[in-house]
């Protein structure tokens, strides 16, 4: 089997989808090249529609086959890797792992919109109200069930890294950027994320990105 995979993602200050797949592939060691769109300006659309049969990203492709939506990429990565465990083994965990991953990928919209992912914006409290409140508390809700179930193997919502954390990585920046004082557990779930390699890798990134959006205010 080949190993050749290219991913296309976008800036990383923002992009929160592209972080997904590609802290994935990053922590679990999956060998990638790196392709990037930059988004937000007047030729994104064109060189998304290149690329992307959706106009988004991020898109894997591997020897030519496109594999595009991130838990489809997710998926693929565990078929052809199925010794990284992207998923716990455990039955009754994998079906914990794949239920809030897609509850990640479908839902929460109010706190996404509220707190978007902004790596620039210096860490201050944006409280939520409403929808978006509930949002956070069932978060926090999931991170919990996880840690509690399954968490006790490592530092990680199943112990171990799997693409549940990948799915909930963008969240974590939003917790960390927005949330203000966290309970302590929620916090060192938020800093174990934060310490891997990968994010301190894709900060760093970020942080160089000369492009001028997003503001560090921007969408406050």
């Amino acid at each position: 089997m080949s190993e050749e995979f290219v991913l296309y993602i976008g800036n990383k200050c923002f992009s929160s989808w592209s972080l997904r797949p590609w802290i994935a592939m990053r922590h679990l060691e999956i060998p990638f090249r790196e392709e990037f769109v930059r988004l937000r300006t007047p030729e994104t659309a064109a060189n998304l529609a290149r690329i992307s049969p959706t106009g988004q990203v991020p898109v894997l492709n591997h020897n030519g086959r496109i594999i595009w939506e991130t838990l489809a990429i997710l998926e693929y990565l565990n078929d052809l890797f199925p010794e990284r465990q992207l998923w716990p083994a455990d039955l009754d965990a994998r079906a914990l792992a794949r239920s809030v991953a897609t509850e990640m990928h479908s839902g929460f919209r109010e706190l996404r919109y509220g707190w978007p992912m902004n790596l620039r914006r210096p860490k201050a409290h944006k409280p939520m109200q409403g929808e978006g409140d509930g949002n956070r508390r069932r978060i926090e809700a999931i991170w919990r069930e996880c840690r509690r179930k399954f968490g006790e193997g490592g530092p990680f919502l199943f112990g171990d890294f799997t693409a549940t954390d990948a799915m909930y990585a963008p969240v974590v920046t939003r917790f960390d950027t927005y949330g203000g004082k966290l309970d302590p557990d929620i916090r060192s779930y938020v800093d174990a994320v934060l310490d891997t390699p990968g994010m301190r890798h894709w900060y760093a990134e970020a942080a160089k990105e000369p492009w001028p959006e997003p503001g560090p205010h921007e969408q406050d």
